[in-house]
């Protein structure tokens, strides 16, 4: 049984309307899933606050209205974006048990003594719409880094501790990392040929926070006594009806009926990005196959397991002349970054070919690539000046940085020598 059936029918569990079969069914998919499992709990808890509330009530003509409010708490608690004509099917159910009749009885009550005769949808909380983020076993999305626009788009499935991941300007490229053990497996499906490399220390870490950044984030505000999120209210984001909240320096928004995110924008000195195309809890018996470590059937390994445990200064020296030398005729890059050198992997890729000798010694320039900017990305005080430079100029600065605990700075210039420089005598 899949998730979307299970809450379909967990009212109808709960109140032992259920076929055995069915019933059976549900008890079993319950041992192992922690997401319905959740919910059971959510809707018991739902239960026994309006049983408490109202054995003594009687009915009212309101009853069809406070009905209909639970109908949507329920569909937002359930998180599930179920068509309007399902809310009949759960009515009839909560209608068939003397439990559930009683306590709309009792929120009828409720309603009727504080005059409320006009019931609106019920409110999100920023903790609705957070908690299929904190809570989810699997996920799907697409992260934009940079500008929305024109960004590359990384496309993530994520299963535990591995991520497939595929960028949008490289699409034949498939990269699987396993956070835990701290490998990645490549795989190029043009030329059917495959590498493992080591990834641990600064990008296992890089890997596995940027979602867990998001939870960090959420817990940390949470957590902290004065924290109340900013409300943004709602809007139409490609038709459809969402509510914002602001927090921690993000901004979130969720789906106005189901309480789902559907885009999350975050903008900070290390990460400019938008998340969206949600899917949450895909079973992973769907996904494993996914995320398989294993080199796949038609595929030729690369003998040779690269290094990407480290990143330094050198890394970051190299990284600028291969950049400069297979793509720009000589001359350093306008700007340097992540985000810049992705958007530029297919003319990398296409430059590679024609230069390199073997497919290991581009696979090992693209990852000197990689690993300069991960170095470039690990520095604080740090400014790059190399526009309009060409290869050689030894007397241009294209690079300086201050390194932690260092009295003096280091800079690269176009020839591509290192020198320390105190900090008076920087370029102007």
């Amino acid at each position: 049984m899949k998730c979307a059936e299970c809450k379909e029918i967990l009212v109808a569990y709960l109140e032992g309307l259920l076929a055995e079969d069915q019933k059976h069914a549900v008890t079993e998919h319950l041992k192992d899933c922690h997401s319905c499992q959740d919910e059971v709990k959510q809707l018991t808890d739902l239960q026994e606050r309006l049983v408490s509330n109202g054995r003594a009530a009687t009915q009212s003509d309101l009853e069809n209205e406070v009905l209909t409010r639970i109908i949507r708490e329920q569909k937002v608690r359930l998180k599930a974006a179920e068509k309007a004509s399902e809310g009949l099917k759960i009515r009839r159910l909560i209608m068939r048990s003397s439990v559930t009749r009683i306590a709309v009885a009792a929120a009828v009550i409720i309603v009727a003594a504080i005059g409320i005769y006009s019931i609106s949808e019920p409110a999100i909380t920023f903790a609705d719409v957070v908690k299929p983020l904190l809570d989810a076993r699997t996920l799907i999305l697409d992260m934009i880094v940079g500008d929305e626009a024109t960004g590359p788009v990384i496309h993530d499935v994520i299963v535990g501790s591995r991520i497939r991941r595929v960028v949008s300007v490289q699409e034949h490229v498939v990269n699987i990392i396993d956070t835990e053990s701290a490998k990645m497996l490549t795989l190029h499906t043009g030329g059917k040929t495959a590498a493992y490399s080591n990834i641990q220390g600064s990008l296992q870490e890089g890997t596995r926070d940027y979602v867990a950044s998001l939870r960090k984030i959420i817990t940390d505000v949470q957590n902290n006594p004065g924290f109340k999120a900013k409300e943004l209210g709602e809007k139409e984001i490609d038709g459809q009806k969402v509510v914002g909240f602001s927090a921690g320096g993000f901004t979130i928004w969720a789906d106005a009926e189901t309480a789902l995110p559907v885009r999350i924008e975050v903008e900070s000195p290390q990460l400019s990005a938008v998340f969206k195309n949600f899917q949450f809890d895909v079973p992973v018996e769907e996904l494993e196959s996914l995320v398989s470590m294993d080199v796949p059937d038609g595929y030729a390994e690369q003998k040779k397991v690269f290094d990407m445990t480290t990143s330094t200064e050198q890394d970051l020296v190299e990284c600028l002349r291969i950049w400069a030398e297979l793509l720009l005729d000589g001359y350093f890059p306008e700007t340097i970054g992540m985000t810049e050198l992705m958007s530029q992997l297919p003319q990398v890729e296409a430059k590679l070919g024609e230069k390199v000798a073997s497919a290991e010694e581009g696979t090992q320039k693209g990852m000197t690539l990689g690993k300069g900017m991960l170095f470039e990305m690990s520095l604080k005080d740090k400014h790059y000046a190399g526009s309009g430079v060409k290869v050689g100029e030894a007397d241009k600065a294209v690079f300086w940085y201050l390194p932690d605990g260092a009295d003096t700075y280091r800079v690269i210039y176009g020839d591509l020598s290192v020198k320390d420089v105190a900090a008076e005598n920087l370029p102007k």
